[in-house]
């Protein structure tokens, strides 16, 4: 029995050092695939800017939704287009959000429209099925409620369909995004992760893919062509990773997903601890169904939070800290290289000491997400099942409370 402990710490130490040394090349390879981003060729669309038709599904009022929606009305675009919301019932306290706004800017195309049918547990795909009908333009964009849009985002995201790239035409522009953050340390935490976590994995699973296979939320900017090809929004209803599903859908019909230079915003909910990890939660066992394999494999990203472990189960051993030291150099490398280089985002450097801790608890997270497929979403329990929401008869409550938003 006196030697079961020390065998089982030099296999955890074994383990973790082997893990670490993963995490290191995970790193190189973030930060490189970040360079290939930036340095990919660009082209000149100067004179290209088709009427295009924005798409806003609304359901409540997030922080900061008014500055959202009025950003969308001061774009410097030479072409026309107009701003549709969707709501699925009027009585939505977003309406009045709505109706100030077109108050505010009586020149602009804004329109607040009913979508009352229910086409799946995905309300806000099935406002959007809805709201096609209703667009003018064969240029589509989709965002979010929450999201706050530069003056020059229609003439960047637009400009990426002027051209075709290699054999295919582009049917997708997304976008990557920052988080706001509020003073709570979970909403920190939160953009935190964005910054330094989420965006470095989409740049990888971009440079590793040889191109984007899927779509995110911030921005999912379609042609008609392309969501004809798919047979539209109506199939992505029962899913709730929806602009993932759209933007793999769009590459399995043969058209090109790229991501633009344009960095959104989007305002993160003043969450609680508790509020934080259960929204993670969510999102993990959201993005485990969506992409098996590559959610697996984020368990070589946690470096920093691997060297950690070590140096613990190493009794604090100089190769341990070392190894810890080294790995903390690489983490912030890439924290500073895509938060703050690629996403400007200035509130990384004030949160840098946050990074081990949430890393750490975003591996808790990783595991945890395994344990069940139930998730919590607008107040009602899910189960997924391949992608798909399959609703729950449940009286439990929820143990956390999630902004009510058109979000994912």
């Amino acid at each position: 029995m006196k030697d079961a402990v020390p065998m089982s710490s030099t296999i955890i130490a074994a383990l973790t050092t082997l893990l670490t040394v993963a995490g290191f090349a995970y790193y190189l390879i973030a930060l490189w695939s970040a360079r290939a981003f930036l340095r990919r060729p660009r082209f000149s669309a100067a004179g290209f800017a088709p009427p295009v038709s924005i798409l806003k599904p609304i359901y409540g009022v997030d922080p900061g939704i008014a500055e959202a929606f009025a950003s969308h009305c001061r774009q410097s675009y030479y072409g026309a287009y107009e701003i549709l919301f969707g709501v699925s019932s009027l009585d939505d306290p977003a309406c009045a959000v709505v109706r100030q706004l077109q108050a505010d800017f009586p020149d602009s195309k804004i329109q607040l429209i009913l979508c009352p049918e229910v086409l799946g547990p995905n309300g806000k795909v099935s406002n959007l099925a809805q709201l096609v009908q209703h667009a003018r333009h064969d240029y589509l964009i989709i965002n979010d409620a929450d999201i706050r849009v530069g003056p020059h985002y229609l003439a960047q995201i637009l400009a990426l369909f002027a051209y075709p790239i290699g054999h295919k035409r582009v049917g997708l522009v997304t976008a990557l995004y920052r988080g706001i953050t509020h003073r709570t340390l979970g909403s920190k935490m939160e953009a935190l992760g964005i910054a330094t976590d989420f965006a470095p994995g989409v740049l990888t699973a971009r440079f590793l893919d040889r191109g984007l296979h899927f779509g995110l939320g911030s921005t999912l900017a379609v042609t008609r062509a392309a969501l004809d090809a798919i047979g539209g929004l109506a199939p992505l209803a029962e899913y709730l990773a929806d602009d993932y599903e759209l933007g793999a859908r769009i590459a399995t019909a043969g058209f090109r997903v790229e991501l633009s230079d344009e960095i959104v915003e989007t305002s993160v909910h003043p969450w609680n601890l508790s509020g934080y990890l259960h929204h993670q939660l969510r999102w993990a066992r959201t993005m485990r169904e969506a992409r098996r394999g590559g959610y697996a494999g984020l368990v070589f990203s946690y470096g920093l939070a691997w060297a950690f472990l070590n140096l613990i189960a190493s009794g604090l051993s100089l190769p341990a800290f070392a190894l810890f030291t080294l790995a903390l150099l690489f983490r912030v490398s890439l924290a500073l290289g895509v938060g703050v280089g690629i996403l400007r985002d200035r509130q990384v450097l004030r949160d840098l000491w946050l990074l081990l801790p949430r890393d750490l608890l975003a591996l808790a997270v990783w595991a945890w997400s395994y344990a069940s497929d139930a998730i919590t979403w607008r107040d009602q329990r899910f189960l997924l099942k391949k992608g798909k929401l399959v609703r729950l008869a449940s009286k439990e409550t929820p143990t956390a409370t999630e902004p009510v938003s058109a979000k994912l």
